[in-house]
């Protein structure tokens, strides 16, 4: 161990309190990142083939936008699920899990004939990629200090930057090469590689050996009543469908509505709540949960439009949609790994945070601004921008909250704000989806004269590509004549820059946010070593703070009082002495 220390300087600790080195904890999470990386992939991958996914298999923008949808719901309502598991058992048989959940959702969407089919194998890897994303952050508290987690908070917001909008670019290529179908198997490899590295480089101890028990009603709860809701929101106002203002959406909102509210009352009670509602008493915790709900519109939404918007208003290709959208990955590559570097360093993170935020609201509201024939520097520098801000905000929102919470919360409280990021993009994804819908159908009807003639004008072949059109599925837009594909651009990009004008004032909540957090100063201890210097006995079943320092008024007051003698009442509070106490207080008492 000497020897290695003299190389580099310890980055954290074992469970075991043995230095490690920087280079060790790099080997510990690199079945880690690969997962996170299968994760991201998995929800991405996909995009700059779902226009030539969706024309293969007959869908229309609904079926478009669910295909997305389902597995950011799946993603979005598990989460929370595998943060509590986490709190309650084995963290790295977990993610192994996860990626086994995930692997057999991947290959089994690659088989699928129709779209309903492949949305419920979406949903599956979902389900997967649930745990990986939640799992791989509470791992990461657990053996490195939020001081020194900031630089590899960057190597997770590099592994997500790359995966979210470079997935797209891998893609296109697949589509391009080999079929879309491969975008489905792709991540399989990488998922079995990252189960055999997690395996192999991480060491954690066993679970927490308390009794056990999961919040099953809750979890039915929310899952119902946020499902519900994007069904809701993605059905109504389409054609075909139902009205926004009906009793059908009456009906679906109300029930909703009873779900998330039975949801709320059924946390404040359980013993295991999925989402202890004690956390929304921290400040920290409840604005960077708003934060993450914008963000995640942002961050899903973009990747997801901006590839309709190179295919079908500038005539991309797959593999060229993937490419023209490198910039925004470049600046999430980029202010992630240097920002995250930055953090750890200086210990200061507000000023970067509320930097990034501005940086993504103003790529936001300019990428509103675009049309189909946009120049493309300006486009680059627009997505320039919002990356940047995705890639300082996304990951530090996390360790902001795992720094201020009690290290037995960190399951929870951290997949909480994954869910809350998630779950912004999937009502992102399906609101941006359904106005998309709805604006392109009303652009049309605008150019209905211009369409009616470009089309008369190519003679007999004009009653093809009018059935074409009038069918509802997604044309191929590249395939139309010319004529008629410059008016079919022209209605996506206008559509495409409506739904992130509506979206850019939503990222304006994240600067106020991200503002009102307050400025913690960055802990340098593990959770592990945390948890290791908390009182040994009965008070440390308890779930909060609060409770264990209400237990320990009553028994000094019975003391006090004569039911007993004092010295019974004192050892529960008086254990932990000495510096390590006094350093953890803070840390504990937030």
């Amino acid at each position: 161990m000497s020897r290695a220390l003299t190389q580099d300087a310890p980055a954290s600790t074992t469970p075991a309190g043995i230095a490690m080195t920087h280079r060790q904890v790099l080997e510990a999470l690199s079945g880690l990142l690969l997962g996170m990386f299968v994760a991201i992939l998995a929800s991405t991958v996909v995009s700059t083939s779902l226009p030539r996914i969706i024309s293969d298999l007959k869908g229309d923008q609904t079926a478009y936008t669910w295909v997305v949808t389902s597995t950011l719901l799946a993603t979005t309502v598990s989460t929370p699920i595998w943060g509590k598991l986490a709190d309650l058992f084995n963290r790295k048989l977990l993610i192994q899990l996860s990626l086994v959940v995930f692997v057999v959702g991947s290959a089994l969407a690659g088989f699928s004939t129709n779209t309903d089919m492949l949305i419920g194998f979406r949903v599956l890897q979902g389900l997967g990629a649930g745990g990986l994303t939640a799992l791989s952050q509470i791992i990461l508290a657990d053996i490195i200090s939020p001081r020194e987690r900031g630089r590899y908070m960057g190597l997770f917001g590099a592994v997500m930057g790359v995966g979210t909008v470079g997935g797209p670019l891998i893609g296109g290529l697949l589509t391009d090469s080999l079929g879309w179908r491969w975008n489905f198997y792709v991540g399989v490899p990488f998922a079995i590689i990252a189960i055999l590295l997690l395996q192999k480089t991480l060491r954690l101890p066993k679970g927490s050996g308390r009794k056990v028990s999961i919040d099953y009603f809750g979890a039915i709860l929310i899952a119902g009543g946020v499902s519900l809701l994007l069904i809701w929101v993605s059905l109504a106002g389409q054609a075909g469908q139902f009205e926004w203002a009906s009793w059908t959406s009456l009906i679906m909102v109300g029930i909703a509505a009873l779900a998330l509210i039975g949801a709320v009352i059924v946390e404040l009670n359980v013993k295991e709540p999925i989402i202890p509602m004690h956390l929304f008493k921290n400040r920290t915790f409840t604005f960077a949960t708003i934060a993450s709900i914008t963000v995640g519109v942002a961050m899903f939404g973009a990747s997801i439009f901006l590839s309709q918007y190179m295919q079908l208003a500038r005539g991309a290709s797959p593999t060229q949609s993937g490419l023209l959208t490198l910039p925004m990955v470049i600046g999430m590559l980029g202010s992630s790994i240097v920002v995250g570097q930055l953090i750890s360093r200086f210990g200061k993170w507000k000023v970067y945070m509320v930097a990034g935020s501005v940086s993504f609201t103003a790529g936001m509201f300019l990428l509103g601004t675009v049309s189909y024939n946009t120049n493309y520097v300006l486009l680059a520098v627009f997505m320039f921008l919002l990356g940047i801000g995705v890639g300082v905000v996304m990951q530090n929102l996390v360790l902001i909250v795992q720094n201020v919470v009690s290290p037995r919360d960190m399951g929870a409280a951290s997949a909480s704000v994954t869910f809350f990021r998630s779950l912004g993009g999937t009502i992102g994804v399906s609101v941006m989806g359904s106005i998309l819908g709805s604006k392109v159908v009303e652009l049309i009807g605008d150019k209905t004269d211009a369409l009616q003639s470009a089309i008369a004008h190519l003679g007999a072949g004009g009653a093809k590509v009018a059935a074409a059109l009038q069918s509802g599925t997604i044309p191929k837009v590249s395939a139309l004549p010319e004529s008629v594909r410059v008016i079919i651009e022209s209605v996506y990009g206008d559509a495409v820059a409506h739904i992130f004008l509506v979206a850019a004032p939503v990222a304006v909540i994240t600067i106020i946010a991200v503002i009102l957090i307050p400025n913690a100063k960055l802990g340098t201890k593990t959770t592990l070593e945390r948890l290791a210097e908390e009182p040994k006995g009965p008070q440390a079943t308890h779930p909060t703070v609060i409770e264990e320092a209400e237990e320990t008024i009553v028994e000094v007051g019975e003391a006090m009082a004569g039911s007993g003698p004092f010295t019974a009442s004192v050892p529960v509070v008086s254990a932990p002495t000495g510096p390590a106490h006094r350093a953890d207080t803070p840390a504990r008492n937030r």
